[in-house]
């Protein structure tokens, strides 16, 4: 793998979430494979959710993206999308997966989403998080059938704890995640997003939220329980710790303060032994 100046930069990023144990536990073409998919998806994301620019100037933005990896899959230099080219050619991913992953971000810069459908949260899910476990199970190693399953699965899963574990974030910019027929149930209005974190009903959606995240968790779960092909070391891990996270959150509920939910180091350390080792 080129050593990049990109991928340097993400290995920076990288160390202080909760993607880094993961990726650490891999062997390092792999590893450096990892890299380059968390640059890419870095690079995306920051165009949607820094701010910088106009959404025109930032549409603008990803669609040169769009053009560059284009380039990139037909033999072309990739422009900004060039420190991929390793990870095309050795791991072979998907050109609609990095698309569909700019897609996602593109939902972000049309306009600030607050209080989707299901179907349009599900979608949104697909395209930040599913999108990038396809592109990951490649890297992995994993046949197509069990890991874009496993990529549908756990992706939608992380990405689900992760709108409960960002709500007052999220609402900071305008935006709230949570869908509405869950806020309906719940007496609450697609309103302002502060509002709706103010409200006495927000538990009782979020609650529904973990539930149907703890679903999908058990689905990916019975996925590597049944050994496929490729390493799955990274995603069994990033599932075991998210999945602590969401249940502890579960424990301490939603309502204000709310603090953000973090692991202690020596949990961490046991689920990286304990889901990190063996292939």
């Amino acid at each position: 793998m080129t050593d990049a100046p990109e991928i340097e930069a993400v290995r920076q990023k990288a160390s202080k979430s909760s993607f880094y144990a993961a990726m650490k536990i891999m062997a390092k073409p792999q590893r450096e494979g990892m890299y380059a998919v968390y640059a890419f998806c870095r690079a995306v994301d920051d165009i949607a959710d820094d701010g910088v620019g106009t959404r025109v100037e930032r549409t603008a933005e990803l669609q040169e993206w769009r053009d560059d990896l284009a380039s990139l899959y037909v033999g072309g230099r990739g422009g900004r999308a060039a420190f991929l080219k390793n990870v095309v050619t050795e791991f072979e991913p998907r050109l609609a997966d990095f698309i569909a992953v700019i897609d996602g971000m593109q939902m972000d810069v049309e306009g600030d989403i607050v209080a989707p459908s299901l179907e349009v949260l599900d979608l949104y899910c697909d395209r930040v998080a599913s999108a990038v476990g396809r592109l990951s199970i490649k890297v992995f190693g994993m046949e197509e059938e069990p890991g874009f399953a496993l990529a549908h699965h756990l992706g939608r899963a992380l990405q689900l704890t992760n709108i409960l574990r960002d709500l007052d974030e999220d609402a900071a910019i305008g935006r709230l995640y949570l869908p509405r027929e869950y806020l309906a149930d719940a007496g609450l209005g697609p309103v302002d997003p502060k509002k709706i974190l103010e409200g006495t009903g927000l538990s009782e959606t979020c609650r529904k939220v973990a539930v149907l995240a703890l679903k999908h968790y058990d689905k990916a779960h019975e996925i590597m329980a049944a050994k496929p092909k490729g390493d799955i070391r990274a995603p069994r891990l990033m599932g075991a710790v998210y999945a602590e996270i969401l249940k502890r959150m579960m424990v301490v509920g939603w309502l204000a303060p709310r603090k953000r939910v973090k692991l202690p180091k020596p949990l961490l350390a046991y689920l990286a032994l304990r889901h990190g080792l063996g292939a």
